[in-house]
């Protein structure tokens, strides 16, 4: 067990944890974050993604020890409730999630795409949500939702 010096969704946090603890686990369970979902546990699906350093990340299979001195942003990082950003206002308003499960992942991986994919095209962002699993089959809205969000 060792102690970790987290900069989460810019606030700085300790967590004591094992140094291959995933990301995922000290997220939920040590700071009480819901954003990132436990999917698959293998970093196939995508419901775990979070930010690190701007860059998506499978939190399921991150280990605390490879974040250490570096920025992490999970979904709550991104907006609230009260003030959602373009890209979560942009789900809201195209109703892009059914049960929701993906939106995490979806919404994290395209954010970081956003960021750095200006104007895309409609096959850049079924490229670039291509490896995000999603079982209700909304997958047209969340790319309407998307295209919404880089248009704004």
């Amino acid at each position: 067990m060792a102690s970790y010096n987290l900069t989460v969704n810019g606030e700085a946090r300790v967590v004591d944890a094992d140094p291959d603890t995933p990301m995922l686990y000290v997220l939920r369970d040590n700071l009480t974050l819901k954003g990132p979902k436990f999917g698959c546990g293998l970093a196939q699906c995508g419901a775990c993604v979070i930010h690190v350093d701007g860059e998506a990340a499978r939190a399921c299979v991150l280990p605390i020890e490879a974040v250490k001195d570096r920025a992490v942003t999970t979904l709550e990082g991104l907006g609230t409730s009260a003030k959602p950003s373009k890209l979560q206002q942009a789900f809201i308003d195209e109703q892009a999630a059914q049960c929701g499960y993906c939106a995490n992942g979806m919404i994290m991986t395209s954010a970081a795409f956003l960021a750095k994919t200006k104007n895309p095209s409609e096959s850049e962002i079924r490229a670039a949500l291509a490896d995000n699993l999603c079982r209700c089959g909304t997958h047209q809205r969340i790319v309407a939702a998307v295209k919404r969000a880089a248009a704004a």
